[in-house]
C-alpha cells in the first residue's frame, strides 16, 4: 500500500500507515474522541511496545490484560485505553479469523461497494460512519474502488482529504463549523 497519508508530524508513523494494512485500520479503530495526529501514531507506538510486529494474530492472541497494559504504558495510546485495548483486540481477532489475518483480504475479492461496505460493517466497533471513512481513505489514497463505491463517500469533512500536514488543522475547522451547522 503506498498512498501519502500525512496524518502525523512522525514520518516513520505515517511509513507504517501507508505500507502495513492492518496499521491502518488499527488507526481507524483509535480515530475516536482524539485527535488525527494521535489516533494515528498509535499503530506505530503499538507496533514497538510489541516488538516490532504488528500482525493481526499476534494481537488477537494476547492476553487481554496484557495489551491493555500496553495501551496504558506512558504516553498512553488512546485516552480511553482500555476500551481501546479491547476495541483494537476485538477487530484483530475479526481479522485474523474471518480473514485468514490479512487485512487486504477484506476487500481484495469484493464484487462491489456494496459487499465491502457490508463487510466493513460486520467489524467491531464499525458502524456506518466508520465504514464509510474507511472505505474513501482505501479508496481515494489507495486505489480501493470496487464498483459504486463513491456512493459511499461521506458527505462531511473527514480523513480521507488529508493530502499535506497543514490539512489536519483546516479539516479540524471545516469538520467544527460542519458540526455547528448540522445543530443549527
Amino acid at each position: 500500500m503506498t498512498g501519502q497519508l500525512p496524518y502525523t508530524d512522525d514520518p516513520a508513523a505515517n511509513a507504517l500507515l501507508e505500507e502495513d494494512p492492518f496499521a491502518l485500520l488499527v488507526g481507524i479503530v483509535l480515530y475516536q474522541q482524539i485527535p488525527v495526529e494521535t489516533a494515528f501514531a498509535g499503530p506505530s507506538r503499538l507496533k514497538e511496545r510489541l516488538g516490532g510486529d504488528l500482525d493481526p494474530s499476534l494481537v488477537a492472541g494476547l492476553d487481554p490484560d496484557s495489551l491493555e497494559s500496553i495501551f496504558k504504558e506512558k504516553p498512553a495510546i488512546h485516552r480511553f485505553p482500555g476500551n481501546m485495548a479491547k476495541r483494537v483486540q476485538a477487530v484483530a481477532e475479526f481479522v485474523a479469523t474471518e480473514y485468514d489475518g490479512d487485512t487486504r483480504n477484506i476487500w481484495s475479492d469484493v464484487d462491489d461497494a456494496d459487499q465491502l461496505m457490508a463487510r466493513l460493517k460486520a467489524m467491531p466497533g464499525f458502524g456506518e460512519y466508520k465504514a464509510r471513512i474507511y472505505l474513501a481513505v482505501l479508496g481515494q489514497r489507495f486505489g480501493v474502488q470496487p464498483s459504486g463505491w463513491e456512493i459511499y463517500l461521506p458527505d462531511w469533512p473527514n480523513i480521507s482529504e488529508i493530502e499535506t500536514p497543514e490539512d489536519r488543522a483546516d479539516l479540524k475547522a471545516r469538520k467544527k463549523e460542519w458540526k455547528a451547522n448540522q445543530k443549527s
